[in-house]
C-alpha cells in the first residue's frame, strides 16, 4: 500500500490531506448532529414543566441556551414572549438562522474535498502521462513493460482521488439531508412553543406532549 502511494508522486500529498480532513469532518459531524444532542426531550420537558408552573426565570432561560440548540430557540422565544406573538416568532426565526449556520459547520469544507480530490487525482494522472510520453521520446516505445508500469503509476492518483471523493460526497449529501430534517423539527417545536405561550395549545399535566 505504501509503495502504491509513493508511486503516485508528490500529488498524493494533497490527496492524503484531503482524506484526513474528510475523515475528521465526518467523525465530528456524526458526533455533533445527534438527535439526542440537538433536540433532547428532557430539555423540552423541563421547559414545559417550568412554563406550566410559572417557574421561568431570566437565569434559567440564560442557562437553557447552553444546554442544546433547541434550548437556544426556546430561550430566545420565551425571553421575547412579552412583546407579543409576532415578535416572539420573529426572534425564534432569527436565532434559528444562527443555529442552522452552526449545524452546517464544516459541510462546505467536506463538499470542497469531494469536488477537489478527483481533480487532484486527474492532475496526477496527467502529470504521469506527460512523464510517460517524455520517456517515449527519449527511449522510444520499444520497452512496453516500462511504459505499462509508467501508465499504471499515473492512474494511481485518479484511483486514490476517487476513493477519497466518493465517501466524502456521500457523507456531504447525508449530513445536508440530516441538517434539513433537524431544522424542520426545530421549527415545528419552536412554533408549538409560541402557541403554548399564547394560549393556543395546552400543556399536559406531565409537562410533555405539547412540543
Amino acid at each position: 500500500m505504501l509503495e502504491m502511494l509513493m508511486a503516485g508522486g508528490f500529488i498524493m500529498i494533497p490527496i492524503l490531506l484531503c482524506s484526513i480532513i474528510a475523515f475528521a469532518i465526518i467523525l465530528e459531524r456524526f458526533w455533533t448532529l445527534r438527535h439526542s444532542k440537538i433536540v433532547p426531550q428532557e430539555v423540552i420537558n423541563d421547559v414545559l414543566g417550568k412554563l406550566k408552573n410559572k417557574q421561568l426565570t431570566t437565569r434559567y432561560l440564560k442557562d437553557l441556551r447552553e444546554k442544546a440548540p433547541i434550548g437556544r430557540l426556546l430561550s430566545t422565544g420565551l425571553l421575547n414572549a412579552k412583546h407579543g406573538r409576532e415578535i416572539m416568532k420573529e426572534s425564534i426565526e432569527e436565532e434559528a438562522s444562527h443555529v442552522v449556520h452552526d449545524l452546517e459547520q464544516f459541510l462546505t469544507a467536506l463538499g470542497t474535498v469531494a469536488a477537489v480530490a478527483p481533480l487532484l487525482g486527474l492532475l496526477g494522472t496527467v502529470i504521469g502521462m506527460i512523464e510517460v510520453f517524455a520517456e517515449i521520446q527519449i527511449a522510444g516505445a520499444g520497452n512496453t513493460q516500462a511504459l505499462a508500469g509508467g501508465i499504471s503509476k499515473a492512474l494511481i492518483t485518479t484511483a486514490v482521488g476517487l476513493t477519497v471523493a466518493i465517501p466524502a460526497l456521500v457523507a456531504h449529501r447525508y449530513f445536508q439531508r440530516r441538517v434539513d430534517e433537524i431544522v424542520v423539527e426545530l421549527e415545528q417545536r419552536s412554533l408549538k412553543l409560541v402557541e403554548v405561550v399564547h394560549g393556543e395549545r395546552e400543556v399536559t399535566d406531565e409537562g410533555t406532549g405539547s412540543l
